[in-house]
């Protein structure tokens, strides 16, 4: 039975990080959207660009998930996973497949994301974008944090 992994956390949370480990460890697909969108852009400061592409990024990197979780093959989602909603569709989505889920929320303070994000800002690595202190400080404010009962299912 495939596992279907989704890294919940803001920028600077360290899900990549984390997301390349369990690729490595549990033989899985790994999809990062922002690694997809980055060779699509002309100029990568373009945040309105970089934010309309990431839906239908996110939703193509669904449709590849869906297709190899139903082979059998484990997949990692770095999504994210904002909001209990969204987390919740992936989850029954991915149920239906006949694979388990596996939310895997990364809790880092206000103050090192923003200590982590600024030291990534001097050298962004590829398929990472520069994140200013007010955009870290507005998606603060939009994320959901999932409850125990989210993480232990």
């Amino acid at each position: 039975m495939a596992t279907l992994f989704l890294m919940c956390g803001l920028p600077g949370a360290g899900k990549t990080t984390l997301a390349k480990q369990i690729e490595s460890s549990h033989t899985a697909l790994r999809l990062c959207p922002d690694e997809w969108i980055e060779p699509l852009l002309i100029d990568v400061t373009d945040f309105a660009e970089l934010d309309r592409l990431r839906t239908p990024i996110e939703l193509l990197q669904w449709e590849v998930a869906k297709k190899v979780l139903s082979l059998g093959v484990n997949v990692v989602l770095e999504n994210g996973f904002w909001s209990r909603a969204e987390r919740a569709m992936y989850r029954s989505q991915a149920e239906v497949l006949g694979a388990r889920v596996k939310l895997i929320y990364l809790n880092v303070e206000r103050d090192e994301l923003w200590a982590r994000l600024s030291k990534r800002n001097e050298n962004l690595p590829p398929g990472t974008f520069a994140v200013r202190e007010d955009q870290l400080d507005l998606w603060m404010s939009w994320f959901e944090p999932p409850t125990q009962e989210e993480i232990d299912l």
